[in-house]
């Protein structure tokens, strides 16, 4: 179960940076190539050279082309858009609503969508898991919870993270950031965990966005003392038997997080989308690797 991290923006406060002019609560080093105003990552917009900021772009781009032939992006190539939380918004709807037919359905819903290799399940009539072709679980999985403790630290954990990530990222990246984690997740778990033995849970995924901030953080050259923190905190729980957590999909969307995050972020410019996407395709070969030859073993 994740404890709730912080913020990514607050770690530089006592380093008496500049915060960013159009949110000044957070500080940053970075600052636009054109006009020289500090810009924190949400409003980053990647230059040929450096940055510039949201209204550098729009008046123009500097080389004689229309004010709109350049649309702002944010630093990972993503679109800026008026709602740059709006998909963490909706992951968080998701995943309630799922909690919500929890309540309602019982146990049952829970055996025909959560994580599972193989096993017989009375409710259900018979041998049910991932390895019977039920490979829907390892995304389903994602979106359900076994407590009101468990989902409202995860969804605490996805708001805090999240929001701030998909503001760097661009929607799409961090839309196949999310999913491409919480798969990598499911499949450790699938490999290692035991065949019979049941999970679900979004914090697969919210590793992976973890792991991404770090990398994100690393790449602004905030200090990364207080996210490394955060991450130990989060792995003691995570290996504590009192609290019987699946530790192959925090350790699974941790991994896949860092590569895609770290390809998100240093892609460069010339060919960022093949190689952000190609990254994200690599890893869910791993994945589909990982699934065809665990279900090999059990059947």
């Amino acid at each position: 179960m994740d404890q709730a991290p912080g913020s990514p923006q607050n770690p530089q406060d006592a380093q008496g940076l500049p915060g960013c002019y159009r949110h000044p609560d957070r500080p940053t080093g970075i600052s636009c190539t054109r006009c020289e105003r500090p810009i924190c990552p949400e409003c980053m917009v990647s230059a040929s050279v450096g940055f510039q900021c949201p209204e550098c772009v729009r008046s123009g781009s500097g080389t004689g082309h229309a004010p709109d032939a350049n649309q702002p992006r944010t630093m990972a190539g993503g679109t800026i858009t008026s709602d740059p939380r709006l998909v963490t918004k909706v992951l968080i709807g998701l995943c309630l609503a799922f909690f919500v037919v929890q309540q309602v359905v019982g146990r049952q819903f829970d055996e025909r969508f959560e994580m599972l290799g193989l096993a017989w399940v009375p409710d259900l009539g018979g041998l049910e898991g991932v390895a019977e072709g039920q490979w829907y679980r390892l995304l389903t999985a994602m979106f359900l919870h076994g407590s009101y403790v468990h989902i409202a630290f995860n969804m605490l954990s996805l708001w805090w993270i999240g929001g701030p990530l998909e503001a760097a990222l661009g929607r799409a990246r961090y839309l196949a950031l999310y999913f491409v984690s919480g798969l990598a997740g499911s499949a450790l778990t699938y490999l290692l965990a035991a065949q019979n033995q049941p999970s679900l849970g979004a914090s697969g995924a919210i590793f992976g966005l973890f792991g991404a901030t770090a990398v994100l953080m690393r790449r602004l050259n905030y200090d990364l003392r207080p996210v490394i923190a955060l991450l130990v905190i989060n792995l003691i729980f995570t290996f504590n038997p009192a609290f019987n957590i699946a530790w192959q999909a925090h350790i699974g969307g941790l991994v896949g997080g860092l590569v895609v995050g770290y390809a998100m972020v240093h892609a460069p410019r010339e060919r960022r989308a093949l190689v952000q996407y190609g990254t994200c395709g690599l890893v869910l070969l791993a994945v589909l690797i990982t699934v065809v030859v665990r279900t090999a073993q059990l059947t």
